[in-house]
């Protein structure tokens, strides 16, 4: 049980109470040390007495009795109707009992809001066998920077007006695309996430990952507008690359994505109070580089993305 930080006394300060009475002490004198009344030190002996050195431990606030609690009987007519996926109000209305008695049998159930009656989302979690088999495209809005923000300095004034046009104000778009196999990883800030922006940077990343060996086989987006575009579309289609997109609503199909950008986010773009959109993008390479050539990935066994490449390379050369 958690100890309130105000709490006078503790198990340990009730224990030094028992060895200072056994000492020879007084109820006063212990009662006056300690900072507590007599009525307290008396409290503690007696159920020390009783118990022994588990007396001294805090017991649970809740009533030995609670005589207008629901019986098991009317709290299962409730949970039955909430398995029927009535509402609160509407359960307190057919029973006609108080609303506040019903949300209480509820929480106490564990059905406070609907969606504790829907089965749990199993996680099914994938890994493409081989490099270029699936890239993830994502794009993150940031706010671009003329000054130090209020996620570091924790200031929020003036926060709202500097969302405008130009330089300094204003949004710009992180692009990224990570392998599934090897976790390898392209990054690029542009101005916005419009198809144009977002078809040049996928034909910059294929250029990417052809560098390093990776000839890439199916690209996988969100359902943005620039992502259903012709353009971006047209772009696949000529280099024979298949595009797969996420089910509406399910951000976590493409989670690699995701997961990488809030690792960017943590690690380099909130990392360090840039001054300037311009310094923040000029550190984006030395992270990367960083990101997939020497920091450890969790998934990848302790390794950088970069290892998976070799040990693919191995592979083919056998």
């Amino acid at each position: 049980m958690d100890i309130h930080e105000n709490a006078r006394t503790t198990p340990r300060s009730r224990m030094v109470m028992i060895e200072r009475l056994e000492a020879g002490w007084t109820v006063a004198a212990v009662a006056s040390a300690q900072g507590v009344d007599g009525r307290t030190v008396r409290k503690w002996r007696d159920r020390f007495r009783l118990e022994g050195v588990a007396g001294l431990a805090d017991r649970s606030s809740r009533p030995h009795s609670s005589p207008s609690r629901l019986d098991r009987e009317a709290e299962g007519g409730i949970e039955a109707l909430r398995r029927r996926r009535l509402s609160g109000p509407a359960i307190a209305r057919q029973l006609g009992r108080p609303v506040s008695t019903v949300g209480k049998v509820l929480r106490r159930l564990g059905l406070g809001r609907l969606k504790a009656l829907d089965p749990a989302v199993p996680v099914v979690r994938y890994e493409r066998e081989r490099p270029g088999e699936l890239i993830h495209i994502d794009t993150k809005k940031l706010g671009r920077i003329d000054d130090v923000g209020h996620r570091i300095t924790g200031n929020r004034a003036r926060q709202s007006s500097k969302r405008g046009k130009g330089w300094g104000t204003g949004w710009e778009a992180l692009h990224v695309a990570i392998d599934d196999a090897s976790r390898l990883a392209y990054t690029e800030i542009l101005p916005d996430e419009k198809k144009t922006s977002a078809t040049a940077f996928l034909l910059r990343a294929l250029v990417f990952f052809e560098r390093h060996g990776v000839r890439v086989e199916r690209v996988m987006t969100d359902n943005g507008s620039a992502y259903k575009s012709h353009v971006f579309r047209a772009a696949l289609a000529a280099r024979g690359i298949r595009h797969k997109r996420t089910r509406p609503y399910t951000p976590r199909t493409n989670g690699k994505a995701e997961r990488f950008i809030q690792t960017s986010l943590r690690e380099w773009i909130y990392a360090t109070p840039f001054e300037t959109s311009s310094r923040r993008t000029a550190a984006m390479p030395a992270w990367l580089c960083d990101y997939n050539t020497r920091r450890p990935h969790t998934a990848l066994g302790g390794r950088p993305p970069i290892s998976k490449l070799a040990d693919n390379l191995r592979d083919n050369d056998t």
